[in-house]
């Protein structure tokens, strides 16, 4: 591929953002991430039915969610974890039956450790992939010690060449981080307060907010920004089109990891039957060499994860590190909606 494509990638993303689509009596619509049309994770859904689902795109799981409690139908989505509350207190799924999804049982216990996720009416929410949030940087443009520290995202000297991702979720998780704050499902008010104002002086050297990752790889690509806090697709991304790129995930503040999974959403339009195929497909061992290679991300399965050479991992950024971690587990609802307001309040500047 020549690099101008990533222009090409990062307009169809937007244009399939914006297209509706719709699922006929016997077909299976799935509301996902822009990226996740991976023919490998859905391989055996394929040879089973000759085609592939229906995909229908979002860039944030906040836009996620609100469109399918505006009414949009679809037969399964793909949540982050922290998301999978807000979609069972407002009714909008139900449980996946244990005994179609044998290969659930391979599933890391601890991607499953919530009554949130699974009690004693079944299982809400099937864990299927995981990432980290972490600082990509051109390292031709930026040395290594700048980015030692996520101080770097409030460095005069890289005003207008910054990006952060427009996800409320994301960059509290950074906010935190630089602040001193691993845990989120325990901060105060004063922690609150200090990441806000942190986040503030962060937005004064933004350039962009990237919607999606291929926004963020293009914006990378071009040389308009040079240090991103940054999913691993993105950084997978630039890497298979040959650009500089490196993903520091041991700042001494530390990086995020999160995991996000599919939920049956109630009176999909498609047939039931295809979801569990879709999802038995997607919990097969040979679907993490699919992921890994095209996103970056990691396997909720041990089986899975077993295939993917530990070298791999920890190129691809999902290795063990030596600095903390804050993990986006779900945190108070009310939090939740607090920082997504003060979010959008920094965003335009107040």
């Amino acid at each position: 591929m020549k690099k101008s494509s990533l222009l090409l990638v990062s307009a169809a993303a937007a244009l399939a953002l914006s297209l509706p689509a719709k699922a006929g009596e016997s077909s299976l619509l799935v509301f996902d991430w822009a990226g996740f049309e991976v023919e490998g994770l859905y391989q055996a859904y394929k040879d089973k039915y000759g085609d592939a689902p229906t995909y229908s795109f979002y860039g944030d799981d906040d836009e996620a969610y609100q469109k399918i409690a505006s009414g949009f139908k679809a037969d399964v989505a793909h949540p982050c974890s922290q998301m999978v509350s807000k979609y069972r207190d407002a009714g909008l799924i139900e449980p996946w039956d244990p005994a179609k999804i044998p290969a659930l049982a391979d599933i890391d216990p601890k991607y499953l450790d919530s009554p949130i996720f699974k009690d004693d009416k079944g299982v809400w929410f099937i864990p299927t992939d995981w990432g980290a949030a972490a600082i990509a940087y051109n390292p031709e443009e930026v040395p290594a010690e700048d980015v030692a520290s996520l101080q770097v995202f409030v460095n005069p000297k890289y005003q207008g060449r910054i990006s952060l991702p427009n996800s409320s979720d994301d960059v509290w998780s950074l906010a935190y981080l630089a602040t001193g704050v691993t845990d989120w499902t325990k901060v105060t008010d004063e922690q609150f307060a200090a990441a806000a104002a942190w986040l503030r002086e962060a937005h004064k050297n933004v350039l962009s907010y990237w919607a999606d990752p291929a926004e963020q790889a293009q914006t990378m690509a071009s040389g308009e920004v040079l240090i991103s806090w940054s999913w691993n697709d993105g950084v997978t991304a630039l890497r298979n089109e040959n650009y500089p790129v490196a993903f520091q995930r041991e700042a001494k503040e530390g990086s995020a990891t999160f995991f996000c999974g599919y939920v049956n959403l109630k009176d999909g339009p498609g047939d039931e039957a295809r979801a569990y195929d879709f999802m038995n497909s997607w919990l097969r061992p040979e679907a993490a060499r699919a992921l890994v290679d095209n996103i970056g991300y990691g396997h909720s399965s041990l089986k899975a994860m077993e295939t993917i050479p530990l070298e791999e991992q920890v190129t691809a950024g999902i290795g063990p590190v030596k600095a903390p971690i804050l993990p986006q587990v779900p945190n108070d609802p009310q939090q939740r909606e607090k920082q997504l307001a003060e979010f959008e309040k920094i965003k335009a500047g107040f």
